[in-house]
């Protein structure tokens, strides 16, 4: 309370005591009865009462004062919060049974009872009172509410530029954890980063931020299954029911996904190799078109810059960029396995990175003018990034382990 409460309680005549029924009301809602209420503020018990249920007209010498808490009128139906009865009954039968029970009773999810409890009892005494709790329900429920990035500058701040170094909510919000163990304001979690970005009219982040995030949308779009793809060819393909054990468990380096990301008017292209273990990116320069040659001609000068125990087998779809995996194979001994149709799934790993690298190479651009030097230093940008299913180690960390080990 932001007021000394006053030691001299004699009568004071007719006096309007604003801030103490403040006071008084405030002092409600965090559970306290009406009588200790009425002795904290230092007013009388019939004033509070009063105060808390209207007065009627007396002789002209007293106005008529409608009551503070008005009566719900009765709902049509199940509601989906609980109401002042649902309190009621739970503070009875509290005594006497579990929460499991009561929210059988209830018809309700044993969580919810359980979660009404230690939200709204006595912060004090911990007791549990129907009333009380239904005017902390009632405090809690306005919308909207501010938003915890709104009304933190150092959150705000700190999201912000991450967000201008393109990293995913996802990724700023660990950081966070790691950088303010002990401090649990600069928390927050993925979901709400991505509310202060898409929600209209909250403010709380700037809208260009949204350009950031790898798909550059401003709106969320809702998931959609993917159009059916034929096979584009009809040469001998080995299909990824036949690959190795270990490549599927990711236990062992040196299995990699492949694909294309395709610019404007399908004329350029760049080739994407991924990792299955490490999740480490290599970027293909395809500077003379997409044919099967061109791509046959640059998997092998790039497959020949790494080890042979880095490079085990690739996974890759059934697109006619890779009509002459024969004559790849035969020129660096590494098999290749094709996915099921329509299986983009299949190629997890690849299929995640070429969403990650449409933030450098957006779709409807020309991909033929970023040289190699560009794309070697996007690929190094790239494996220097903490990844969540690495346990937050970037995924050139994570090949030098295995290197060393």
């Amino acid at each position: 309370m932001d007021f000394e409460i006053r030691k001299d309680r004699k009568p004071q005549g007719r006096k309007k005591l604003t801030r103490e029924r403040a006071a008084y009301f405030q002092l409600m809602q965090q559970g306290y009865s009406s009588k200790e209420a009425c002795r904290i503020v230092g007013i009388d018990v019939r004033t509070g009462k009063k105060w808390r249920n209207g007065r009627h007209a007396y002789k002209g010498r007293e106005k008529e004062a409608p009551p503070i808490y008005q009566e719900a009128p009765p709902s049509s139906g199940p509601s989906r919060y609980l109401g002042e009865a649902d309190r009621i009954h739970i503070a009875d039968r509290l005594r006497e049974a579990g929460v499991r029970a009561i929210a059988a009773e209830l018809g309700r999810s044993p969580s919810t009872i359980s979660r009404e409890i230690r939200r709204n009892r006595h912060p004090v005494s911990g007791q549990y009172r129907p009333h009380a709790a239904q005017a902390r329900a009632d405090a809690r429920r306005p919308r909207p509410k501010p938003g915890k990035i709104g009304q933190s500058p150092a959150l705000r701040d700190f999201i912000q530029r991450h967000l201008d170094l393109r990293w995913s909510p996802e990724q700023i919000c660990q950081a966070l954890r790691s950088q303010f163990p002990d401090r649990p304001e600069m928390r927050v979690a993925h979901e709400t980063i991505y509310q202060a970005l898409y929600v209209q009219g909250r403010g709380e982040l700037r809208r260009e931020l949204a350009k950031a995030l790898r798909t550059g949308r401003t709106r969320r779009k809702p998931h959609r299954q993917a159009a059916c793809r034929q096979p584009r060819f009809a040469t001998p393909m080995v299909m990824i029911s036949e690959r190795p054990a270990e490549a599927e468990d990711r236990a062992l380096p040196g299995h990699w996904e492949g694909d294309l990301i395709i610019g404007k008017d399908g004329n350029s292209a760049i080739g994407t190799l991924v990792e299955r273990a490490t999740r480490y990116v290599m970027l293909v320069h395809l500077p003379e078109g997409r044919t099967a040659e061109h791509v046959r001609d640059a998997l092998v000068e790039t497959v020949q810059t790494l080890p042979s125990h880095l490079m085990r087998s690739l996974t890759w779809d059934q697109g006619s960029e890779m009509a002459a995996h024969g004559s790849f194979t035969l020129t660096t001994e590494v098999p290749v396995y094709f996915c099921d149709p329509a299986s983009p799934w299949q190629r997890g790993s690849n299929e995640n990175t070429n969403g990650l690298l449409r933030q450098y190479f957006p779709k409807g651009t020309d991909l033929s003018a970023h040289g190699r030097v560009h794309l070697t230093a996007v690929a190094a940008e790239l494996n220097g990034r903490p990844r969540k299913t690495l346990g937050w180690e970037t995924p050139a960390e994570r090949l030098h382990k295995l290197l060393a080990a």
